[in-house]
């Protein structure tokens, strides 16, 4: 029995999301019940997410990459794959570096870097006004709205050491594929990457050999089919291309390095 809730409440918590769907009942019956104020607020929670509302909108909190990630409603919720671009940005930067999250939601992905390497110099950008105020609830500052670089102060151009771009990357046609939780929940602004999903990709790939710094990287987060086109767009924008997988999270990021160049 969880401390504050009878028994007979939390089962009948279970049965609730059980026949809603949701598959681990139990687990989030008991993650419900500890954001609970009380049993009245229980029920709220948990009607909440048996329409659909992802676990950790409703909670308020998403547990990702060895940090807790404030949420609001309507906000990106971080997924566990994108823990890869986590650990290939806390293992490429140094103390003192300037790291950029752009398209940042939550700011899920910055606040994991920092907390792997706390002396980073970080700055966060989204064009959404909810998830850049999120972004402030887990960032505190440097945290701007804005279209892609447009949002970045002009000071960084040309400083950025490691650029973790997590743009939305699924095509137009697959959005409506996608689970009811991050169709009806998360903005499609955070989803929809165009007709072959790197559309904004190339986006940021052509304005990122002049924010990036020499020896700088740009990090984001494909699938599988579009290596081939991603590595080709970030060759074409006169960056190195590298692509990092891992099959336990099923992650794969491709990344841009700015070469140095070596004056003779």
């Amino acid at each position: 029995m969880t401390v504050g809730i009878p028994a007979s409440v939390m089962a009948e918590t279970i049965m609730r999301l059980r026949t809603a769907g949701c598959v681990f009942a139990e687990d989030e019956a008991a993650v419900l019940a500890g954001a609970a104020t009380g049993e009245t607020e229980l029920t709220a929670l948990v009607e909440r997410r048996a329409l659909g509302e992802p676990l950790e909108q409703v909670v308020g909190y998403a547990d990702f990459a060895g940090v807790r990630v404030r949420l609001r409603p309507g906000v990106f919720v971080p997924r566990v794959r994108s823990e890869l671009l986590v650990q290939v940005a806390a293992a490429t930067s140094r103390p003192g570096d300037v790291v950029v999250d752009l398209c940042c939601g939550s700011g899920a992905l910055g606040l994991a870097v920092r907390h792997r390497q706390p002396a980073i110099d970080l700055y966060a950008a989204d064009v959404d006004p909810v998830a850049v105020a999120c972004a402030r609830d887990n960032l505190d500052s440097q945290v701007f709205q804005g279209d892609l670089f447009d949002a970045l102060p002009a000071s960084l151009r040309g400083r950025i050491a490691v650029l973790l771009a997590n743009v939305p990357y699924v095509a137009t046609r697959h959005i409506p594929l996608l689970p009811a939780e991050a169709r009806d929940h998360e903005p499609h602004t955070a989803l929809d990457g165009g007709d072959d999903g790197l559309e904004i990709f190339r986006s940021v790939v052509a304005g990122a050999a002049d924010w990036l710094a020499p020896g700088g990287i740009m990090l984001s987060e494909i699938t599988e089919a579009q290596s081939e086109p991603a590595s080709k767009v970030i060759l074409d924008a006169g960056l190195a291309p590298d692509l990092r997988s891992d099959e336990d999270l099923e992650a794969l990021v491709v990344a841009g390095r700015k070469l140095v160049t070596r004056l003779r």
